[in-house]
This record gives structure tokens, sequence and C-alpha cells, in this order.
């Protein structure tokens, strides 16, 4: 198995062999990186109707691949170079100066608000697709994790398999720290440390994706702490030790504390109050990750909040 070129595919079909560099990976996230150009939602049409198979078999997005396994690969056709996605040069700029941290085996990127972290669903880029275009010398740039689009801060891109899968281990067995900001609505009462509310997964009949707490739900626990408490607003840390779809953003609201600025879940109170602030984006922002790795040790990562928030904190101070 070979990284594909962004060229235009022929009429084959293709069966590829997974090798080390690609076992752990999620079948979806494969699939985009071997037929670059096809969008999303088509890969996953190609997956629901059988059209790509592993070991002659239906298999699902989220399966997981193992050394060996042959994927059939459907004669899609594939973006040439000059059909990919016109990136602004300023979002490049922008995302050359929010490096927080590289080496040879892991990018660190401080995520703006707005900007998701992979095109599909009417979005023709994201993250990733910015920093394989910045990167194209880059043979391997893979996401360890997500962040929703309108949250900012710390994520891990692997840029070796190895890599890839050490950190995902980590995760499964929550060996790493990650730590969030997010301001919410009223008073977060000081004893409430803890929420531990299923969430279940609901798309509306417009396609937008919501969850809920359910008790058909998988199992989700995030952690809160206050850090300061505003005139109608509290500064709280949240630790998610589950990792769970929108998780802080739910539990924050089923709490009765919904975070500001979120579209999503906030309540009619909470909106009316964070337009008063002047607020014009989620306040939500992954400030801090801690975990180890092989040959490197542990890293401590920080990133501060930007401006916006900077200045909508300044002014509840005031």
């Amino acid at each position: 198995m070979s990284d594909s070129p962004d060229v235009t595919s022929g009429p084959q079909t293709r069966h590829l062999t997974v090798d080390e560099n690609s076992v752990g990976q999620r079948l979806d996230n494969y699939l985009v990186r071997e037929m670059r150009g096809v969008p999303r939602s088509r890969l996953h049409r190609a997956l629901r109707k059988g059209e790509v198979r592993v070991n002659k078999g239906r298999v699902r997005a989220d399966y997981r691949l193992v050394e060996g396994d042959v994927v059939r690969l459907p004669p899609l056709r594939q973006a040439t170079v000059a059909e990919q996605a016109a990136i602004p040069q300023r979002r490049f700029n922008e995302l050359s100066g929010r490096v927080v941290h590289e080496d040879d085996s892991l990018l660190v990127i401080d995520k703006p608000s707005g900007l998701a972290v992979h095109g599909g669903s009417g979005l023709s880029f994201g993250l990733i697709e910015c920093l394989r275009q910045m990167r194209s010398e880059s043979p391997y740039l893979e996401l360890v994790h997500r962040l929703d689009r309108d949250t900012s801060g710390l994520i891990l891109i692997a840029k070796r398999a190895v890599i890839l899968r050490e950190l995902h281990r980590q995760l499964r067995e929550k060996h790493i720290d990650k730590r969030y900001l997010a301001l919410v609505a009223g008073k977060w009462p000081k004893a409430l440390m803890m929420i531990d509310a299923p969430l279940e997964k609901n798309v509306l009949q417009s396609g937008e994706r919501m969850v809920r707490v359910s008790r058909e739900g998988k199992k989700a626990v995030t952690e809160f702490s206050v850090l300061e408490y505003f005139p109608g607003a509290t500064l709280v840390e949240a630790k998610p030790i589950t990792g769970r779809t929108h998780q802080i953003r739910v539990h924050a609201r089923h709490a009765g504390f919904p975070i500001l600025g979120d579209e999503k879940y906030s309540n009619e109170k909470s909106s009316a109050f964070a337009g008063r602030i002047g607020l014009k984006r989620l306040f939500l922002h992954a400030a801090s990750l801690h975990f180890t790795l092989p040959d490197i040790g542990l890293l401590a990562l920080r990133a501060p909040i930007d401006e916006n928030l900077e200045k909508t904190l300044i002014k509840l101070r005031k």
C-alpha cells in the first residue's frame, strides 16, 4: 500500500493491502487519504452500498484496519490538483502562526473557532485539508482527535502512523489529560464537580446533528471546577473523562448552565445574555493537554484564549 497522489483516478477498481502505516486507522479516514478529492459524503455512501469492502465483506465506517486487510476501492472519480478546494492564503498564514508544538512525530495546532477539522457536509475544506496543502511534502498527516467547528484550542495531528496508534491507545485508556475553558450562563455551584449522564446522537430532519441526554445513550462523564464568578456567568474548567460528541456542551446545558455563545444548546435567556455582553462565538476553548510519548517524554501544552474571549472576560470583570 502506498499513499495515492492527487490525480484523477482511472475507471478501474483498486485493491489495497493494509500495511503497518495504517493499522488501527478508521476505515473512513483511510478512504479519505487514499481517495483524495472524493467527498466524504460520497465515501460514506459507498460504504453503505457495499461498494467499499474489506476482505470481500461489508464493513462499517468506524472499522479499525488490521495489517493484511485487503480493501476494495470502487472506481470513484478523484479530484485533480487543479480541482482541489481553493483555500484562502489568509487561512494558511493564520495556521502558520498557530503552531504550538512540532517535532518529527507530532504537530499541535491551536485551532481557530469557525474552522471545522475536516471538509464535508457542505464544507469544501477543513483544518486537515489546509495542513495537507500547506505541508504537501509531508507524506503523513492524520487527525488524532476532533474538536467541534466552533470550539477553539489544541488539536493533535500525527505525522507518523505509530504515533497515531499510540495516541489513540492513550485516548482509549484515558492517559491524555484534556482541559477546556468554558463560560457558562448563571452561577455554577462549586459542589457540582461531576456530571455523569449518558449521551445519544439524534439527527434532526434538517440534517443538523444534535446530542441529548438519554438512558439509551453511551456513558459520558465530565468533571467541572469553578475558576471565576461574574455577574450572570461563571468561568469553569471542564475535563472530559469520556470523549462523546458535544459532550461538554450538552452536559453544561443538562446541568442548567448552557455555555454562552452556543447556538445549538443555549436557551433563550443565555442567548440574550451572550448578546448583551457582545459574545459572538462559542466560549469553549481546549486550553491544555498533558501526555507522554516514547522518545519525547512528558508534553505539557497550553494555548491561551483568543482576543475575542479575553475581551469578554475583561468586560464582565468591569
